[in-house]
């Protein structure tokens, strides 16, 4: 179980529902920060990064497609140069470094697209980049029938994505629904680090 938190216009919000159904049902989930929405909620980062359940992970600087020759992605332009893919990616890890003391492992870029330049770069850097297999909540923009209908399709080892950052989205309230069927199913939630040791 992942959630993206990216930041900026109308998004620097927090899902209270989708936290507090992980934590009430237990589940494990990774929780990847930009820097725009750490900006906004240093005090909620410092509280999630306490939560055992919850691994923090990078969501860049910029919330930018990493890419060395700008391409974009969902119409959001890419990073244009190794310069600005490093800066992408580095920028945001030594904020959360700073923050919670513990270097970010996993990284996603904004609408979870890279070149595979930028995958190079990453790597180097140290960072996992993660996409994912079950997008869930497209952008927290589905309403709960449907976030609950595509997490629903989970199978083990798919990485699911949704969103944590648009209070009043389908988003909390479809996890809500889906996530304790798939436990009477007999599923176990992890985060990436526990499942790429």
């Amino acid at each position: 179980m992942t959630l993206d938190f990216c930041g900026g216009p109308g998004g620097n919000g927090t899902d209270h529902v989708a936290l507090k159904t992980l934590k009430h049902l237990g589940i494990p989930a990774t929780l990847f920060l930009n820097a725009r929405w750490i900006h906004h909620n240093r005090a909620l980062t410092r509280e999630l990064a306490a939560e055992p359940l919850f691994e923090l992970a990078n969501h860049g600087t910029r919330h930018a497609p990493l890419s060395v020759a700008g391409n974009s992605a969902y119409g959001i332009p890419g990073t244009q140069s190794s310069g600005q893919v490093y800066e992408e990616i580095m920028s945001n890890d030594n904020l959360l470094t700073e923050i919670t003391g513990k270097r970010p492992r996993f990284f996603r870029p904004g609408t979870a697209y890279l070149d595979d330049v930028a995958a190079e770069i990453a790597l180097a850097l140290g960072v996992v980049p993660t996409g994912f297999s079950i997008n869930a909540d497209a952008g927290a923009t589905y309403p709960a029938s449907v976030v609950a209908a595509e997490t629903a399709k989970a199978r083990p080892g798919d990485i699911i994505i949704s969103h944590g950052n648009h209070p009043g989205s389908g988003t909390g309230a479809g996890l809500s629904a889906a996530i304790p069927a798939l436990l009477d199913k007999g599923y176990v939630f992890t985060t990436l680090g526990t499942a790429l040791p």
